[in-house]
């Protein structure tokens, strides 16, 4: 057991260097500053007079006072097991390896988290995230896999401890779905999964092929930052086509089942946007024009255009050629990832949301780091 534990030294060492580095990225010292003046802030008389710039003081010390809480933990969780590793060494006593080593595997992983975390500086990335999943050609097979989608990224939000609210919903003919846009809330939400937005390629034999026939599939997916109110933009009326409909959903565990649904067509670029889920048209209205001015802003911001009526709309070609992920089922099971390279075998634990590594090898990648 004294091995194990002579042998932890260099993950020790490689992790005093990383937190070391982890502190020079997020300033630790100004920050802690930056807290205590926000903080200063707060508690001056008449901080609540102007409520839009309160709650914004408010966020910001939140967001900043999390990540130096959490570094502060994890440099004294850090320095309490390299202090117990050298106790055990010189002592020579191994009775507490298993534990030691245990701990110590937990500080790297909350080491990597953080370090990711901090990568998630873009101006949207803290925001909450608005996903939508659309079925390729192929008619049941493609719905199928879009519906697979879905639950996949309805249990990663599950596992991060974000909520997710299904804002449209359309089944599919006879299986799956023929599109789905939920809200995923929590912090980051929109930083972690920005890098899922495009094609994701399906192989396997269709359950619906009598045949047995190996099937390729392909769903896209679309992910948005949820923007606010604070976030002045223009939309004129004449420019939208609103119309009221009925509910489509599988049943009341996602839709009203009343005519109060919404759909709005933004005319000149095409784009299209529905809400279902609210309780009266008019939230379902409210709601989907927030979609809408999330989309377009975000279009506007990709493409680097000046004002909004420079958009003329995005055709996303959802087939081969234009995947940024496989999930292959047969003839043998492998998730890879086109843009990294990263992948694994272990497709079911991939379909129950573990996509955590996916994720972090694009945010590496796209930092540089």
């Amino acid at each position: 057991m004294l091995i194990q534990l002579e042998q932890s030294q260099q993950t020790v060492r490689e992790l005093k260097k990383g937190i070391e580095e982890l502190a020079q990225s997020i300033k630790v010292e100004e920050l802690k500053e930056e807290v205590a003046s926000l903080e200063e802030q707060v508690n001056q008389p008449g901080f609540w007079s102007d409520t839009q710039k309160s709650q914004a003081v408010l966020k910001n010390l939140k967001a900043k006072k999390r990540t130096l809480d959490n570094y502060l933990k994890l440099k004294k969780d850090f320095d309490d097991i390299s202090s117990l590793i050298e106790l055990a060494l010189a002592d020579e006593d191994g009775s507490m390896a298993g534990e030691i080593i245990s701990e110590l595997n937990s500080i790297k992983n909350e080491y990597e988290k953080q370090r990711i975390e901090i990568l998630l500086s873009g101006e949207y990335d803290a925001n909450n995230a608005i996903l939508s999943i659309h079925p390729g050609a192929g008619g049941t097979e493609a719905q199928d896999w879009a519906e697979m989608l879905y639950r996949m990224y309805t249990r990663y939000a599950e596992r991060h401890g974000f909520k997710v609210k299904v804002l449209d919903y359309l089944d599919g003919d006879e299986a799956g779905i023929k599109s789905v846009t939920v809200l995923i809330e929590g912090l980051n939400a929109y930083g972690y999964l920005k890098g899922e937005s495009g094609v994701h390629r399906l192989v396997r034999i269709s359950p619906f092929d009598a045949s047995g026939r190996r099937h390729t599939s392909f769903a896209s997916v679309e992910v948005l930052p949820e923007f606010n109110d604070e976030i002045e933009i223009e939309i004129r009326d004449e420019d939208l086509k609103i119309e009221a409909h009925r509910a489509s959903g599988a049943g009341g565990q996602h839709v009203n089942k009343t005519d109060s649904a919404i759909r709005i067509t933004h005319i000149p670029t095409g784009i299209v946007v529905g809400c279902q889920t609210e309780r009266s048209q008019m939230q379902n209205k409210e709601t989907a024009l927030r979609m809408l001015k999330s989309k377009l802003l975000e279009i506007k911001e990709r493409e680097h255009l000046e004002k909004i009526e420079d958009i003329k709309g995005v055709k996303l070609n959802i087939e081969w050629g234009s995947q940024i992920r496989s999930y292959v089922f047969m003839p043998y099971t492998l998730v890879k990832d086109n843009r990294t390279n990263y992948e694994t075998g272990n497709i079911q634990a991939v379909m129950d949301g573990e996509i955590d590594e996916f994720i972090n090898a694009y945010l590496r990648q796209n930092c540089n780091i």
